[in-house]
């Protein structure tokens, strides 16, 4: 089964492919002639030029998005490291696929539609618009030994991806991601903590807003995980697999998934930016398909924005997850499309242009 897995995931990073820099470089040059001093729009220039790579066209445009919350429950909340208790996971699954919550509501503005995946989580869901994917039935406590096995890790990765490749036959041109597990801030610190030699001190948070006394007890079950597990950097899936979770996987593999469909995918906060270093970890290729939302509330998020080298477009301080930083930031991609088809050249709109 193993080797099925990863020779799956082989298939899907090979599809991987570089940006298509004649594209980038028609739109950097198309921009130059709108009616605006060059460079002048700032990071929605930026932005324009990064999905014209992507797609392949000098004006891209996106019809359909779709928002993919993975949902997965942690066994390191046994330790007490979180202020929710773990039965809010499949609580918030269910407010998700009757349209409650927040990336709900953020997305229907934005004209995005939501897809919820179980990959992990403890409880047993049914529901007509439920994507079921579990992997197991939530990780173990990784402050006492592996959160997976090797092969549960794989099949996580696989699993985001082969969602990602069934939206795309659906339509599907965009992707944003999302995530909901009760204490998932505690296994994408230690995923950082290990990936990027920092120290649990430096990058654990208060995630849902715990008190100092169990933040500096986050920070010592962080230590613990990492100690026990004795995790290797320089292997994404021995690292995923020893201190992750089912649906950082599912998030990683979707990025992956993403890029070898040619689709831009926008990280949300720092549990999707986790997931986004175990898939840049994997394939470096797919770093520029990735588009960093906003930079969250959480204090490591902007470090761990560093260490994947991607420029957040928003500063809300938001720490919701969910979602909802990578939709809002659908409404600046939205912008930059704009802006390529809709803005008139100096010549169309018969003004003077300038020299530099």
């Amino acid at each position: 089964m193993t080797d099925t897995l990863i020779s799956r995931l082989k298939g899907i990073t090979a599809n991987i492919k570089p940006l298509d820099t004649e594209a980038q470089a028609e739109t950097a040059a198309y921009l130059d002639t709108l009616t605006k001093p060059p460079g002048s729009l700032g990071k929605l220039e930026s932005l324009a030029i990064q999905l014209a790579g992507i797609t392949r066209e000098m004006k891209p445009s996106f019809t359909k998005t779709s928002v993919v919350v993975m949902a997965g429950d942690h066994g390191v909340c046994d330790e007490g490291i979180s202020a929710f208790p773990a039965e809010v996971t499949p609580q918030m699954v269910m407010n998700f696929l009757n349209g409650g919550a927040a990336v709900n509501v953020l997305a229907r503005q934005a004209g995005a539609d939501i897809h919820c995946v179980d990959i992990g989580v403890a409880t047993e869901l049914t529901h007509e618009r439920l994507l079921s994917r579990n992997i197991g039935r939530g990780t173990a406590n990784m402050a006492k030994g592996p959160a997976m096995t090797r092969e549960e890790a794989l099949q996580s990765v696989v699993t985001g991806a082969e969602v990602a490749a069934e939206l795309v036959k659906q339509g599907t041109q965009m992707f944003v991601t999302g995530e909901m597990g009760i204490g998932n801030t505690t296994p994408s610190a230690a995923i950082f903590s290990v990936l990027s030699g920092k120290q649990p001190s430096e990058v654990v948070g208060r995630g849902t807003g715990v008190t100092d006394e169990r933040l500096n007890h986050k920070i010592r079950v962080v230590e613990r995980a990492i100690q026990v597990n004795a995790p290797h950097a320089d292997d994404p899936l021995d690292v995923l697999s020893k201190v992750g979770g089912f649906e950082i996987g599912g998030l990683a593999g979707l990025i992956l998934g993403a890029a070898a469909h040619g689709c831009p995918v926008i990280i949300d906060g720092f549990i999707s930016s986790a997931a986004a270093l175990v898939a840049k970890s994997i394939c470096p290729d797919a770093l520029p398909y990735m588009i960093a939302s906003h930079v969250s509330h959480e204090q490591a998020h902007v470090l761990l924005l560093k260490e994947l080298g991607l420029q957040p477009m928003l500063q809300m301080d938001m720490r919701l997850g969910e979602g909802t930083g990578g939709v809002l930031c659908l409404h600046l991609v939205e912008a930059a499309c704009r802006i390529v088809n809709e803005m008139a050249t100096f010549e169309s709109a018969g003004i003077s242009g300038g020299t530099v």
